[in-house]
């Protein structure tokens, strides 16, 4: 998996992902990430959503669901940046899950790395 590095915000370890390489496709590519976030002591990985499959945002397909659960697993937070508001417009299932998702504390989507540190100063 590409990485930007490491950041912290608000003494929170986040491994940022760059734009280019693998997908975000399933088990074997969240546990690539996983092990990226435990090599480098990482407590999120921030994932840009141009590189998450679009199987994951097909809930029936089970990817999202699979993927979440290796990350909740290990205990490392998931966090997906960029704009899905076309794809949650198109899925009320999606739309539900994403909010659920931004309630608890294991996954997130959020629109920019802006809102990513604030919903970290937060706790």
């Amino acid at each position: 998996m590409t990485a930007d590095g490491l950041m912290t915000w608000h003494g929170v370890p986040v491994l940022l992902c760059g734009g280019d390489g693998r997908k975000l496709s399933g088990g074997d590519t969240a546990l690539d990430l996983i092990g990226d976030a435990m090599g480098c002591h990482a407590e999120a990985v921030a994932v840009p959503v141009e590189r998450v499959a679009d199987e994951f945002f097909a809930l029936r397909s089970g990817v999202a669901g699979d993927v979440v659960q290796k990350f909740v697993n290990y205990r490392i937070r998931l966090v997906i940046v960029g704009d899905i508001a076309s794809r949650v417009a198109g899925s009320d299932a999606l739309r539900d899950f994403v909010r659920e998702s931004n309630r608890g504390t294991w996954t997130w989507f959020v629109a920019d790395r802006a809102e990513l540190e604030e919903r970290l100063a937060r706790g």
